[in-house]
């Protein structure tokens, strides 16, 4: 796509947009006012009309998926044959559903817990120092990359090349300076996981810090100088002070990034396809619903699963969120 279809489709929409507002209204006013002769309350058909676009929208693509995606999922590969539950009975007895699923497990305890804490402890640190706003900077810069181009630079890093050969990749290079033997690292079960765990710390990290960096404008200083005028140190006001006023800030990072990593799909596919024992439940997905001829059924409880594992967080998040208000 070029810069002038880009900027052909922005000019296209907002005057589909504008064109819409006009006519609808007027559509409206001629309708209630000249056809019928009568001044109704129209407040409510015009919110209606107004939202109806988004609500198509979010009918078409998200709640007709969901429903299909269901259904399919008690259908063969082909969304013929009605199987009822033989595809959840294969997933549960599939070996490489259950990797996935711990692997998931994995990236759900480690990943979001240590993104919000390097985003914590950087954005509270960064404040202190004159040069803090380049290091946010510098950390917030991955946050500009897909997670594929991330794949592809880490896999620079992780890059083997054998004993004998010249090791272009970073952290091999690092190993044999200092006399040791390089590694194929992402090809080591249990550890290469935690290595691609890093590549989405990576990303994240600059996230929460953002996030947590505009929080803490919101700490009150008469609070944090009374504290230190009590003789309380710093590692004191951070863990008794700064974190509890912070915590749904914390909460809210800690729930975005957890989302991010349910759906964590593009740094597995970069980097291992799924191979050494590195598969996650978006990667078999993709797998089953797309390649070797595809199977719509079996593909359908991945995508399911996912979905389970997302519900709950978000469920939560709202009901917090009404509590919230009731105070």
């Amino acid at each position: 796509m070029t810069i002038f279809s880009f900027i052909a489709y922005i000019v296209l929409g907002v005057t589909a947009c504008i064109s819409y507002y006009h006519i609808s209204n007027y559509l409206l006013d001629f309708f209630t006012k000249k056809v019928f002769k009568k001044n109704y309350n129209d407040s409510a058909i015009r919110a209606f009309i107004f939202i109806a676009p988004a609500f198509i929208v979010l009918l078409v693509f998200i709640l007709y998926p969901v429903f299909e995606t269901v259904r399919l999922s008690f259908f063969d590969k082909f969304g013929r044959e009605f199987v009822g539950l033989d595809n959840y009975i294969w997933a549960i007895n599939d070996p490489q559903f259950r990797r996935g699923i711990i692997n998931n497990l994995g990236w759900l305890l480690i990943v979001p817990t240590l993104s919000t804490f390097f985003g914590l402890i950087i954005a509270n640190l960064a404040d202190r120092i004159w040069w803090g706003a380049i290091a946010k900077s510098i950390i917030f810069m991955p946050m500009a990359i897909s997670f594929v181009g991330a794949g592809v630079i880490w896999k620079f890093v992780y890059d083997y090349r054998g004993p004998g050969d010249e090791q272009i990749g970073f952290l091999n290079a690092v190993v044999v300076f200092f006399g040791f033997e390089p590694q194929a690292w992402i090809t080591i079960p249990v550890w290469n996981n935690l290595f691609l765990m890093v590549i989405m710390i990576w990303i994240q990290t600059g996230l929460a810090m953002v996030i947590f960096s505009a929080a803490l404008r919101g700490v009150p200083k008469e609070m944090l100088e009374a504290a230190r005028i009590d003789g309380a140190s710093e590692l004191k006001i951070f863990t008794s002070i700064i974190v509890p006023y912070l915590e749904q800030t914390i909460l809210v990072i800690w729930t975005i990034i957890t989302i991010l990593v349910l759906k964590i799909f593009d740094i597995i596919l970069a980097m291992t396809n799924g191979q050494w024992q590195t598969e996650v439940m978006a990667n078999l997905m993709f797998d089953w619903m797309f390649r070797g001829g595809g199977d719509s059924g079996r593909g359908s409880v991945f995508a399911i699963v996912i979905m389970i594992g997302v519900v709950p967080i978000m469920a939560w998040n709202i009901y917090k969120h009404k509590q919230e208000q009731k105070i």
